[in-house]
């Protein structure tokens, strides 16, 4: 068993996630592997590199002295060259992709992606690696993510959750059509409807929404990680609204919960979703140059798993169950590094 592992600090806007890093580190420390986060905190047997890293130099060195690197991919950037996002936001992206690329094309010894979408997407635009690679799906832990605990689901009204980090940068647009989804249930299918968001949104955007939202919207704002299983269990569903993502922690954080999840089938939600653990529907146009979303498949997606109730919400904690467990998840980073000369 590796006794330290070298978790390099994550680049901003660069793959990786704040949650993963969290979740890794308190799985391996159960483990009693020490973690560290420098690459010159030596001895360590093994490099995770959880997206990139700016510090080439540093892998460089790690590489010579025969030090395994495994490389975790989330996807890569792109809304950027398809919204206005600034000349900055531009620059940082496609610096991130290059980053990212040259870890995977020339240091890594073994690639980790999150999941068969995220590896075919790589592999399409920059090409097959020359080292061995491994799908394993984000993990969360089943006793602190679980259905059962304090929760205040309305019982007169259908909640809708939408769970993102930050709803900027490009990412306004799963907020506009979470919104079009809540007014084609109040208006068309005549449902009482709310529509609470988790995440980072601009002042000016809430301030619109208000005014022109269908139905009532609740600002949660940044939630910390601890509140987010209870923000979880007071949804009727979850809508995921990132396209083309590789593994949201969102979705399988809900599904833990027992909260069944909404979704287009972009990315690896068919791969993450089971029909009984809620609705994956066609997005009705090429989600990669954003055409109009099939507003009506979701509106009809999200009544089915309203009507489903109880069962789709046990379906939703079984399949996280059976998939996602924290500690599979760990297991199989091991046998990734170990593979490499770890023991």
């Amino acid at each position: 068993m590796n006794k330290t592992i070298c978790l390099t600090p994550r680049v901003s806007g660069v793959g990786g996630m704040v949650s993963f890093r969290h979740k890794l580190t308190m799985g391996l420390a159960a483990r009693g592997i020490r973690v560290t986060h420098d690459l010159n905190d030596t001895p360590f047997e093994a490099v995770l590199v959880i997206g990139g890293t700016r510090n080439l130099a540093g892998l460089w060195r790690v590489k010579r002295r025969g030090v395994p690197i495994v490389q975790r991919l989330n996807g890569m950037n792109w809304l950027h060259r398809k919204r206005k996002t600034g000349l900055r936001h531009f620059l940082r992206a496609e610096s991130g992709n290059f980053l990212l690329n040259t870890i995977r094309t020339r240091l890594a010894d073994h690639i980790v992606y999150q999941s068969r979408f995220a590896q075919r997407w790589w592999e399409r635009v920059y090409g097959p690696t020359p080292v061995p690679s491994t799908v394993i799906y984000n993990g969360v832990d089943l006793d602190a993510y679980t259905p059962d605990g304090e929760h205040s689901r309305p019982a007169d009204r259908y909640r809708v959750l939408l769970v993102e980090g930050s709803l900027q940068g490009g990412y306004e647009m799963g907020l506009e059509t979470a919104v079009q989804l809540v007014r084609s249930l109040v208006i068309t299918q005549r449902l009482p409807v709310e529509l609470m968001v988790a995440g980072k949104v601009a002042s000016e955007l809430r301030a619109h929404w208000d005014a022109n939202a269908p139905a009532p919207i609740r600002w949660a704002g940044l939630v910390p990680r601890e509140r987010i299983p209870k923000i979880d269990r007071s949804a009727h569903l979850l809508y995921s609204a990132d396209l083309n993502a590789a593994c949201p922690n969102a979705v399988i954080e809900a599904l833990a919960c027992g909260l069944p999840v909404l979704a287009f089938d972009t990315g690896a939600l068919p791969e993450l979703v089971s029909p009984d653990a809620g609705r994956v529907v066609p997005y009705g146009g090429d989600p990669w140059r954003l055409d109009p979303p099939d507003i009506s498949a979701l509106a009809e997606g999200a009544r089915e798993i309203f009507d489903a109730g109880k069962e789709m919400r046990a379906a939703a904690r079984a399949r996280a169950r059976q998939m996602f467990g924290l500690e599979g998840m760990v297991e199989r980073y091991l046998e990734a590094v170990g593979r490499l000369g770890g023991n």
